[in-house]
């Protein structure tokens, strides 16, 4: 008995690096069959994650064309759907950056302003304005990694039409992460995930007031060990009431996870973060965030 009672304390606390490293690889798996659904569960039964990125033609890496003009629902979703590089999962862990230097995306600072679920707001009607406001949705819900926090931040974000908050892939992957590491419902207090916006890219736009972007996050998590990886998430976004919201429809094609700076990510269309401190705010904006706290 007493034997059997040592093995049991000593296996509960075997708590290493790479069995952490596999709970955010897990998070992140998870959330990508979510989105993707039976077709993109199937491509990795079959295949297996951990093969060489598959060079594929046609994949989206950033937009061509900036439009004007909405063309309409139907041209969104060609823009949300289409393809975007496949990566292996082992892209998205550290490794190697090159020196050839990524395209910089320069992203607004937003006015600092808490809107609706204590997400920052006041990002400008641009698409790199949604970039930052996606960016701060992705904040608020996973150095939380709470479920009711997902709950509440999609409530007050995402427009009628979309999946169900408890479906959101971002719920998914807090939802994966908590059930690995048998936390419940809440991260443990001993344990931290903080986030750094480290890419972006405008995947496509539809006038002035809907696009489809794509954040890339360095995420380092601290639970009796530590491992970071990386975090890619797109989204379609639309201009309402003067802030972006997450629009409806299908979720976007899955973003390829790769850690920042390397030359995958380079090919992935991933341009390197850099702030830009003279466009953080929205002409407007500053009487509007009154109304919007309210709104849900």
């Amino acid at each position: 008995m007493r034997r059997a009672a040592t093995k049991k304390a000593e296996g509960t606390s075997e708590w290493s690096r790479r069995r952490l490293l596999g709970i955010l690889a897990a998070a992140v798996a998870v959330a990508a069959l979510l989105l993707g659904g039976l077709a993109y569960a199937v491509y990795l039964a079959v295949d297996g994650i951990g093969d060489e990125a598959s060079a594929n033609t046609g994949v989206a890496t950033g937009e061509t064309e900036r439009s004007t003009v909405a063309r309409g629902a139907a041209h969104r979703d060609d823009i949300a759907a289409e393809p975007m590089l496949t990566v292996p999962e082992s892209a998205a862990f550290p490794a190697e950056t090159t020196s050839a230097k990524a395209p910089e995306i320069k992203i607004p600072t937003g006015t600092g302003v808490n809107g609706p679920a204590f997400v920052m707001t006041g990002f400008p009607q641009t698409p790199e304005g949604a970039i930052g406001q996606l960016a701060q949705i992705d904040l608020a819900v996973l150095q939380s990694m709470s479920l009711s926090t997902a709950e509440e931040v999609y409530n007050a974000w995402a427009l009628p039409g979309g999946v169900r908050a408890e479906d959101w892939w971002i719920t998914a992957s807090v939802r994966a992460f908590l059930s690995s590491t048998g936390m419940g419902e809440v991260k443990d207090p001993s344990a931290s995930v903080t986030l750094e916006p480290a890419a972006a890219l405008v995947k496509g736009t539809d006038g002035p007031d809907w696009a489809t972007v794509c954040v890339l996050m360095k995420v380092s998590a601290t639970y009796k060990s530590e491992g970071q990886i990386a975090f890619a998430h797109c989204e379609r976004m639309q201009w309402v009431g003067g802030r972006w919201m997450v629009a409806p429809g299908a979720p976007p094609a899955p973003a390829p996870a790769t850690w920042p700076g390397t030359q995958l990510a380079h090919e992935a269309g991933w341009r390197a973060w850099s702030t830009d401190h003279t466009e953080s705010t929205n002409p407007g904006d500053h009487g509007d965030h009154g109304h919007h706290e309210g709104e849900h």
